[in-house]
């Protein structure tokens, strides 16, 4: 089996683990694959969705901002890597992080959902709801992105109805332990018949 094969078989053994809730397997697996494809971001993304997951946020991080050094066009890592730094207050930081997904095609979601976090981070609100409108219409492949919007929209809404009661902030993507098994592995659906790219 070649490297790239023997990757993908890793990532694939990794993604089944991490569906059953076996979070020590799928990143070591995840670690393998890295080993095995080093110049891909990919493993790096999907042990930063694990960690995620787990809530272990410094370590989602760290390898989001790895995958992101090693495959600096692998937009769904640096998307997440600044929805991670957004939802930590670090809005300045997220926006330059998603600075080059600006670029991608009017057809792709990620730019119109970056767009609205810019205007979320003025406070206009008319303006985000209408750029992650616009990014939802786009998204028909990946649920777990929609998802993570819906919940900043449902926070937006809160927020308006509660006239800035400090609990009414847009809720963060991150912070969701009420959730199931199945809702926390959503980032990795995206991936489960995806190869790794070589």
């Amino acid at each position: 089996m070649n490297t790239a094969n023997n990757a993908d078989a890793l990532v694939a053994k990794g993604l089944e683990a991490s569906r059953l809730n076996d979070s020590a397997s799928a990143l070591d697996f995840f670690t393998q694959a890295s080993n095995a494809a080093p110049g891909s971001g990919v493993p790096h993304f999907l042990i930063g969705s694990e960690y995620a997951s787990l809530g272990e946020m410094d370590k989602a991080e760290a390898a989001f901002a790895n995958a992101v050094l090693v495959a600096p066009d692998l937009a769904i890592a640096r998307y997440q890597l600044g929805l991670l730094q957004f939802s930590s207050a670090r809005a300045a930081v997220a926006l330059l992080t998603w600075q080059p997904l600006l670029a991608l095609p009017d057809a792709d979601p990620l730019p119109h959902f970056v767009r609205g976090f810019a205007e979320l981070a003025q406070d206009r609100f008319d303006e985000a709801l209408h750029h992650y409108g616009k990014g939802l219409e786009r998204n028909t492949s990946n649920p777990a992105l929609s998802g993570d919007i819906q919940k900043v929209i449902d926070g937006i809404d809160a927020l308006r109805r509660n006239a800035g009661a400090p609990s009414a902030a847009p809720r963060n993507p991150y912070a969701q332990p009420d959730e199931s098994a199945s809702e926390a592995h959503v980032l990795l659906s995206n991936y489960q018949q995806q190869g790794l790219p070589h």
